[in-house]
């Protein structure tokens, strides 16, 4: 499941509109027009050909998306006072771009580990709490466990079934 492919299930689950997703990049930081959006949002028929009416979403388009999607659900956080500014956990220096998507959404749709392994229920898959827990871990944690693309790919089911159903 490549990027352009993470945002076309998370655009559709969450019925985000064109503009809205132009929005959300430039809370994160990129700008991106309405007609980018629609390349963006374009599926390739052939991965191997280049396509004039498509853009490949990279990783820090992905993170940057993603970090906007938080700002857009809720709100501008701001640094508590004596408090350094904590970097982003970044997807640019994270190969793993599955657990990246499975905690930002979280974090900015507000979801609980029960909401969470709900969502993977209606997909029709069971997860327990502790491989939940071992997804959203950090990179290099000793329970840490890679987020697979049928993982990810049921996880934005279950929000499709949920925000759409």
């Amino acid at each position: 499941m490549d990027n352009n492919d993470i945002l076309i299930r998370l655009r559709y689950a969450l019925e985000i509109k064109n503009k809205e997703m132009a929005e959300i990049f430039k809370l994160g930081g990129m700008e991106v027009s309405v007609p980018e959006v629609i390349k963006i949002l374009t599926k390739s028929d052939d991965d191997e050909v280049e396509n004039d009416d498509q853009i490949k979403c990279n990783n820090s388009m992905l993170d940057s998306f993603l970090n906007g999607f938080i700002i857009f659900k809720r709100g501008k956080q701001e640094p508590k006072p004596g408090q350094p500014d904590t970097p982003e956990p970044s997807i640019k220096k994270s190969a793993n771009v599955n657990n990246l998507l499975l905690k930002k959404v979280k974090i900015a749709l507000a979801l609980t580990t029960e909401d969470m392994l709900d969502l993977f229920e209606e997909a029709g898959i069971t997860v327990t709490k502790g491989e939940l827990g071992a997804l959203l871990r950090k990179e290099g944690h000793k329970n840490y466990k890679e987020c697979g693309d049928k993982f990810a790919r049921n996880f934005l089911k279950g929000l499709a079934i949920k925000y759409r159903g």
